[in-house]
C-alpha cells in the first residue's frame, strides 16, 4: 500500500490550491477528482477576481479585505490568466445614493492595500462609455477589479502541484475513506478502467465542494451532515452588447447586483443569480425564472432590451456556501470555514465549507496550517510569490509575450496569438515549437496534444469549455472531428 502525507478529495480550485501548496512544502500528496479538473463549481463562476463590493453591505470586512489584497497577488503570479478589469457603476435614481456608493468605493480602494490597480473615478456616461445605456444613466463611477480564466486557474495549480511531486488522479472516485488508527485507508476507483487501489494517508482533506457533505456521509461513513447551503448561480451569454473593454455592474431594485462583462468570441456575459438549490449539483441548469430575471435586470440599463433570441449560451453552477442560517441565499456568507476532526490518535480530516475563487490561495494557506499542526510544519508561505506555470513574466509585459509568440509562429492569426498567451503565457512559446495543423478556430494539433499530455484533457468538452473557451465557436461537426482526432492521441498527464 502506497502511503502519502496528504490525500485531497476534489479537484476544484480549493483542492488543487491545497495540493500545490502542500507539495511545494515537501509533503507527499495525492489528489483524486471524480470528473475533470475544475468541472464543478470552479467552472461556473463569473470569471472574476474581486473583493466583492456588495459584501460590504453585509459587514464582511475581513473577507473583503482579504479578497482585495489577493487581487494583485494573483495578478502577479498569473499575469496571463488574471487581467485588470475596470467596472462601470451607473448611478440609478431611487436606488443607492451617490454618496453611499462613493463611500463604499472609498473603502474598496483602501481596505485591501491596492498598489498597481487604478483607483476609483467619476465617469461621464453621456459619451462612448455609456453609449449602449439608456439616456437617463448619465453619471457613474469606475473602479478596478480583475477577470480570470477560472478553469485554467484550476489546471495551472494542478500542474504546479504535479511538477512539485503531487500525484493528480482525474476521473478517479473515492469509494471509501476509513480510519485505521493514525492513518486513512482510501479506496480509489479509476472510472475509465474500473481498477481500484487502496492508498494510505496521514491527513485527509475533503475539498469536494458541493459534494462535501456527501463525502462525509458516503465514503467516510459518518452520520448525516448538513453543513453546506447549496446556492445556484446562473449566467447568460449574449451577443456583444457594447464596444469598449469595461465591465458594467448594475444595481437592481431587489438589492442585488448583476454584471455585464466582455466575454469570448464577441459576446457579453451577464450574471449572476442567487437561489437555493437542492439535489445533485451536477444537475444544475438555469431556470426560466432566472433567465427572465437576468434579461429584465440588464434591460433596465441597456438602451436595447435583451431578448431570449440574443442568448448564445447559458450556464449554471452550485456554490457550496457554509450554512450560516441566513434568511436569503444572497445574504449567506461567502467566507470559508475549515473544520478539522481527529483527536486521541485518530487520523485527522479537514472538511472545507464555502470559499470563493479569489481567496483560494489564502484558504490553502490556512489549510496548510491545519496540516502542519498535525503532521509537523514544513516550510512557510510561498505561493504568493512563485508564478504559476506560464506566468513567469511581469504584469505589464503581456504584449511582449504576444510579440514573441507572433515572431515564433508567424502564421498564427492575431486573435489566436492573444488567446494562446492569455491561456498559457510563456508556455505558448513551447507549444509553438510544434503547432501542427489547424483543427478549427485557431486550435492546432500541437495545442491539443499539450492539453492532453500536460493538462489532463480527455474529452472534447474538457478541451473546448475548460482548457479553452472555444466551445462557443465549434460546430457539432467540428466537435465530432475533434473527438475523432483525440482518439488517436496519447494522454500522459
Amino acid at each position: 500500500m502506497r502511503t502519502f502525507d496528504v490525500a485531497v478529495i476534489g479537484g476544484g480550485i480549493n483542492g488543487c490550491g491545497i495540493a500545490r501548496d502542500a507539495a511545494g512544502r515537501g509533503y507527499a500528496v495525492i489528489l483524486a477528482e471524480q470528473n475533470d479538473l475544475g468541472s464543478g463549481t470552479s467552472a461556473w463562476s463569473t470569471k472574476l477576481i474581486h473583493g466583492g463590493l456588495r459584501y460590504l453591505e453585509h459587514y464582511e470586512f475581513r473577507l473583503v479585505r482579504e479578497a482585495l489584497a489577493e487581487r494583485e497577488v494573483l495578478w502577479r503570479i498569473a499575469p496571463h490568466i488574471v487581467r485588470p478589469l475596470r467596472f462601470i457603476l451607473p448611478l440609478h435614481a431611487g436606488l443607492r445614493p451617490a454618496w453611499l456608493l462613493r463611500l463604499g468605493l472609498f473603502l474598496y480602494d483602501h481596505l485591501g492595500g491596492r498598489r498597481r490597480l487604478a483607483a476609483t473615478r467619476r465617469v461621464d456616461l453621456t459619451g462612448p462609455l455609456g453609449a449602449s445605456l439608456k439616456p437617463e444613466f448619465r453619471r457613474g463611477f469606475e473602479y478596478s477589479d480583475a477577470s480570470v480564466d477560472d478553469t485554467r486557474l484550476v489546471v495551472l495549480n494542478a500542474r504546479d502541484a504535479r511538477d512539485r511531486g503531487a500525484e493528480i488522479a482525474v476521473r478517479t472516485r473515492v469509494v471509501s475513506a476509513r480510519r485505521a488508527g493514525d492513518l486513512w485507508h482510501v479506496v480509489l476507483r479509476d472510472l475509465r478502467s474500473g481498477r481500484e487501489e487502496t492508498v494510505a494517508a496521514r491527513f485527509l482533506v475533503n475539498a469536494a465542494g458541493p459534494w462535501v457533505d456527501r463525502v462525509i456521509q458516503g465514503p467516510m461513513g459518518q452520520s448525516e451532515a448538513r453543513h453546506v447551503r447549496l446556492v445556484q448561480g446562473s449566467h447568460i451569454v449574449v451577443r456583444k452588447l457594447y464596444d469598449h473593454d469595461r465591465a458594467f455592474i448594475f444595481q437592481n431594485a431587489d438589492g442585488r447586483i448583476i454584471f455585464a462583462i466582455p466575454y469570448a468570441n464577441d459576446t457579453t456575459l451577464v450574471g449572476t443569480t442567487d437561489r437555493d438549490f437542492s439535489g445533485d449539483a451536477a444537475d444544475a441548469a438555469i431556470t426560466d425564472e432566472e433567465t427572465e430575471y437576468l434579461l429584465a435586470a440588464a434591460s433596465e440599463y441597456f438602451a436595447r432590451a435583451l431578448r431570449r433570441e440574443d442568448i448564445v449560451w447559458t450556464f449554471a453552477g452550485v456554490r457550496p456556501l457554509y450554512d450560516d442560517k441566513a434568511s436569503k441565499a444572497q445574504e449567506a456568507t461567502r467566507d470559508y470555514v475549515l473544520r478539522t476532526e481527529g483527536a486521541g490518535g485518530q487520523a485527522p480530516v479537514l472538511n472545507i465549507f464555502g470559499g470563493k475563487i479569489t481567496t483560494y490561495r489564502r484558504l490553502a494557506e490556512d489549510a496548510l496550517a491545519e496540516i502542519g499542526a498535525h503532521l509537523g510544519t514544513r516550510g512557510g508561505s510561498w505561493t504568493g510569490t512563485a508564478p504559476l506555470p506560464g506566468g513567469d513574466f511581469p504584469v505589464d509585459a503581456v504584449g511582449d509575450v504576444e510579440d514573441r509568440l507572433a515572431r515564433a509562429a508567424p502564421g498564427l492569426a492575431p486573435g489566436t496569438v492573444r488567446r494562446m498567451v492569455a491561456a498559457y503565457g510563456t508556455d505558448a512559446l513551447r507549444i509553438a515549437d510544434a503547432l501542427g495543423d489547424d483543427l478549427g478556430h485557431g486550435l492546432h494539433a500541437g495545442e491539443l496534444r499539450w492539453m492532453m499530455t500536460q493538462e489532463w484533457a480527455r474529452t472534447a468538452e474538457d478541451v473546448l469549455w475548460r482548457r479553452s473557451k472555444l466551445g462557443l465557436a465549434f460546430s457539432a461537426s467540428e466537435i465530432e472531428a475533434l473527438e475523432a482526432r483525440m482518439d488517436g492521441l496519447p494522454a500522459d498527464a
